[in-house]
C-alpha cells in the first residue's frame, strides 16, 4: 500500500527555519517524483517545489525562491522541504505529493496520484 506522511510542522517565528519530511512506503523515489504542496486558509493548494525520479529538483513557486530547497535520501525513502527565513505568509497546511513520472515532475495537483494528510506549519511571533 502505498503511503506518504508528512512530519516537522509547528510554530515558529518569523524569520525562523523548519525542515518537513515525508516518509513514503510501498514504493521506490527511484520510479516516483514528489512534490510539496501548500495550502493555505481560504486559497487554493499551491506547488511549491518537486524533486523527480532522477534526483532533479524544481521550484514553481517565485514566493519561495531562495528560501525554500527539496531534497531526499532514497535509502531512507524520504523527501525533505528545508524552509528558511519563514514569513507569516507561509503559514499553511503542508503536503507532500507522488506522480509516478520519469525524469520529470509537475506542479499541478492533478499530476498527483498520492498524497500525505498535511502538516501544519504556522509563523507568527
Amino acid at each position: 500500500q502505498l503511503q506518504l506522511v508528512e512530519s516537522g510542522g509547528g510554530l515558529v517565528q518569523p524569520g525562523g527555519s523548519l525542515r518537513l519530511s515525508c516518509a513514503a512506503s510501498g514504493f521506490s523515489l527511484d520510479s516516483y517524483a514528489i512534490g510539496w504542496f501548500r495550502q493555505a486558509p481560504g486559497k487554493g493548494r499551491e506547488g511549491l517545489l518537486c524533486i523527480s525520479n532522477s534526483g532533479g529538483t524544481t521550484t514553481f513557486a517565485g514566493s519561495v525562491k531562495g528560501r525554500f530547497s527539496i531534497s531526499r535520501v532514497v535509502a531512507n525513502n524520504t523527501v525533505y522541504l528545508q524552509m528558511n527565513s519563514l514569513k507569516p505568509e507561509d503559514t499553511a497546511i503542508y503536503y507532500c505529493a507522488a506522480e509516478r513520472s520519469y525524469f520529470y515532475c509537475s506542479d499541478s495537483v492533478l499530476s498527483y496520484n498520492y498524497w500525505g494528510q498535511g502538516t501544519q506549519v504556522t509563523v507568527s511571533s
